[in-house]
């Protein structure tokens, strides 16, 4: 049995939200990202464990800041000097799309670190690889489309048709393994990927549809022992109750809003040929996410109703709030954004969207001119055309009132 700790998809560089730490100079939310990372490091020394596997995406740009790559190979660096055989994937955000260009973690295959294995071309690693451990590794990292287009033949340039070649490749690999591996050790698949009815997060937003897409039948191939998946950040297990587990990790922090409702985690699994017992283990200091929604309809009640909506102070302490604010632009002057910002004073980010409701301006029928009208036919067209349903009776009574105000003017 070997013991292995799985997780993908740090993106330590991720400063979306919030401010900079006057200690370290590094942003605040590069620094929950670096907590997680911390978490996960310090767990596979306590467990001493025998490999770590780290599924891609290091960082969320291919050009990270000099600052970013020092703390995390400050993290990686760990893992070696405790003698852990360590598997790093090169993700679709830690590589170029340029040709002949380093991707983002060359720095551990350039210097040859000990015990830390970077990956950036579909491999099997054998025991030999990872410091004699009697485990074998079929590592898939991010796979470009574009490089497997026939730009001489434009017909094959279609992303089913890439997708189909690639997957066909990988399969004819499966098939002849055998003669490669010794049958008596456990076999690993580590992807950067996705993978064909996945439960998409957060990354959806991205341009998915240029991905590559793993047959799910292949991640689950009963010649694995277990399928190590990174690139989707919402963690799941697409063979849950079977062998071999096929998991996603998710991400090591929530990125946006996107990821407000989602735990995250890291995997420690017990692996020996033919039987993997997998632990799920929540990450503890993940920031909160928290958004609140109201559409306002009645202006006596506008200040009640945002009071009410916010969070109390100790719920917004330390977390990324969004209050969304939808309303009649009529009611924009009773709205008071410095009140409610105040409100949002303890959240580590606050933001205020108010999405006003601009009425559609009353039309008078083809060849009606407003010129031709009376003052109570023109308030009759403009409460038949306003948003809210007016009744019959309403509306005479208006016109009654009308009538009496202009009367009264004209006395």
């Amino acid at each position: 049995m070997i013991k292995l700790l799985h997780f993908a998809d740090a993106h330590i560089d991720m400063a979306n939200y919030g401010r900079h730490d006057p200690e370290s100079g590094l942003p605040m939310r590069v620094m929950d990202f670096l907590k997680s990372l911390d978490e996960i490091v310090q767990a596979a020394i306590d467990e001493e464990v025998d490999l770590v596997i780290f599924a891609g995406d290091a960082y969320k740009d291919r050009s990270p800041a000099p600052t970013f790559q020092r703390e995390w190979d400050q993290r990686i660096m760990r893992l070696s000097q405790a003698g852990i055989p360590t598997i790093l994937l090169t993700g679709n955000h830690d590589i170029s799309p340029s040709t002949g260009r380093a991707h983002a973690i060359h720095e551990f295959e350039t210097l040859g670190v000990p015990h830390v294995q970077v990956v950036s071309k579909p491999s099997l690693l054998l025991p030999k690889d990872l410091d004699g451990l009697p485990v074998q590794v079929l590592c898939i990292p991010w796979i470009s489309q574009v490089d497997f287009f026939d730009f001489e033949d434009s017909a094959n340039n279609a992303p089913t048709a890439v997708n189909e070649l690639i997957q066909t490749i990988l399969t004819q690999k499966i098939e002849h393994i055998d003669s490669a591996i010794d049958p008596e050790l456990p076999l690993l698949l580590a992807a950067h990927a996705s993978v064909e009815g996945v439960e998409y997060g957060y990354e959806r937003l991205a341009n998915i549809s240029k991905d590559f897409v793993l047959d799910r039948n292949f991640v689950t191939n009963k010649i694995f022992d277990y399928t190590a998946l990174g690139h989707i950040h919402k963690a799941q297990d697409l063979n849950e109750g079977h062998h071999p587990p096929a998991i996603y990790p998710g991400s090591i922090e929530r990125v946006d809003f996107g990821e407000e409702k989602e735990k995250k985690y890291f995997i420690v699994a017990e692996v020996d040929k033919g039987h993997t017992k997998v632990h799920w283990h929540e990450l503890k200091h993940i920031r909160p996410f928290i958004t609140r929604r109201i559409e306002l309809d009645d202006p006596d009640q506008v200040s009640a109703q945002i009071m009410a909506l916010i969070p109390p102070p100790e719920k917004l302490r330390d977390a990324i709030v969004r209050i969304i604010i939808q309303y009649p632009e009529v009611f924009e002057p009773l709205i008071n954004d410095s009140e409610i910002r105040a409100l949002g004073e303890p959240a580590f980010e606050f933001q205020l969207i108010k999405r006003p409701i601009r009425q559609s301006r009353a039309r008078l029928p083809e060849g009606d001119y407003a010129t031709e009208k009376s003052m109570t036919e023109l308030l009759e067209i403009y409460l038949k055309a306003s948003d809210k349903d007016v009744s019959a009776d309403k509306i005479e009574s208006l016109q009654n009132l009308a009538q009496s105000l202009i009367q009264a003017s004209e006395n």
